[in-house]
């Protein structure tokens, strides 16, 4: 169950981050980069991409962390409530 979570969650943010590379009101590589923590630990790929990210956007790297850490947080929570 956490793994189906985990994967929805991911791909939803990184669709959204690829609708923000277009639209001017989202902040697409930051979608992409938190869908891409996400599915990061199913997916080597990923993990793969999100360190080229880290590596080529190295200021911004510690938002990639909190962003992870918050995403993280809001799937424990997701699956806590469904399990209630």
């Amino acid at each position: 169950m956490k793994r189906i979570i985990r994967l929805t969650v991911g791909w939803t943010f990184i669709v959204l981050g690829v609708l923000g590379l277009v639209l001017p009101f989202l902040q697409g590589i930051l979608f992409i980069a938190i869908g891409l923590a996400i599915i990061a630990p199913e997916y080597q790929w990923a993990q793969d991409r999100l360190d080229w990210l880290r590596d080529r956007f190295p200021q911004v790297a510690s938002g990639f962390d909190r962003a992870q850490e918050r995403a993280e947080s809001m799937i424990s929570r997701l699956r806590f409530s469904r399990s209630e």
